[in-house]
């Protein structure tokens, strides 16, 4: 692969996912796209890229866009989100919505699945608590080749082991042979759809939380602030934007602003431009309350 045909690919992945590649992830870009390569009859990244830029090219952008842009994926990844799922967004949303009994969640990088089914599962563990309630999770991904193994909700014996409590694996999942799958009535709580982060968000919301987790991070400063005030305009005034370990608002934006002792959770600041440093509390708050500092 020349010099040029990294740059043309590095401009395209930008400009049709927002992925950022530094100059020196050819190794990655070679690893990812050669089977690519190969199965369009290509012998190189070389052929590759010149097809790319010949008519009728888009089916095969696409697939090089989604084998870049896939990225792994695992049940309750960091277990802290989730934590503060439980614990922090539940009881402030079911106390706040007590009256329209309703929640709607947007997972926006659902890869394969994982994420927005850890989700699930957690509102199932909650049990009678949410009888009467409707909890919509949308989940969206760039890729439609991992939405489709997200639908079939199978995974293998190695992803089920990655971070998934065996007391759950049993209760929520049946043995396919040497794979499992995730029970009708945890998929049915998961609406997939393809979406591009790049795209307008208005018709998806709007959303009471937001997972955006380990997305961010591959994107420019420029990008980040653009995906950040758009989630902005699509989250409920008191609703909640989780992030991943490495990612946060601070010096983006000002629409959201950092929930006290709950690394990665973010809630929308009412006046939008804030002091920076201003924070939610809700260490000295009820279960069932929300105190907004102000």
């Amino acid at each position: 692969m020349t010099p040029l045909d990294y740059d043309f690919l590095r401009k395209l992945l930008r400009a049709r996912s927002g992925l950022v590649l530094s100059a020196e992830k050819h190794y990655l870009v070679e690893s990812r796209l050669l089977p690519v390569a190969r199965k369009a009859g290509l012998f190189n990244l070389t052929g590759l890229v010149a097809k790319l830029k010949g008519a009728n090219a888009e089916p095969l952008i696409v697939e090089v866009v989604e084998e870049m842009t896939t990225n792994e994926s695992f049940f309750f990844r960091d277990k802290v989100p989730f934590d503060h799922f439980r614990e922090t967004i539940m009881p402030a949303l079911m106390a706040a919505r007590a009256s329209s009994r309703r929640i709607r969640i947007w997972c926006a990088a659902a890869a394969t699945g994982q994420e927005p089914y850890t989700l699930a599962i957690c509102l199932k563990e909650m049990g009678k608590e949410l009888k009467g309630w409707r909890v919509d999770i949308v989940a969206t991904d760039l890729s439609t080749e991992v939405l489709e193994k997200a639908k079939s909700g199978v995974y293998s014996q190695f992803e089920v082991q990655r971070g998934l409590p065996v007391l759950m694996l049993i209760k929520y999942f049946s043995q396919i042979g040497e794979m499992w799958q995730v029970a009708p009535e945890v998929r049915a709580m998961v609406k997939y759809q393809p979406f591009n982060l790049l795209h307008d968000f208005s018709r998806l919301g709007p959303f009471d939380v937001v997972f955006c987790r380990n997305v961010l991070i591959y994107f420019d400063q420029e990008t980040k602030i653009d995906v950040l005030e758009r989630i902005a305009r699509v989250t409920e005034p008191d609703g909640f934007l989780a992030l991943g370990g490495a990612e946060t608002v601070v010096g983006l934006t000002r629409k959201f602003k950092p929930v006290t002792d709950r690394r990665g959770l973010y809630a929308p600041n009412p006046s939008g431009a804030s002091a920076a440093g201003s924070i939610v509390n809700l260490a000295n708050a009820g279960p069932r309350s929300v105190v907004v500092a102000r």
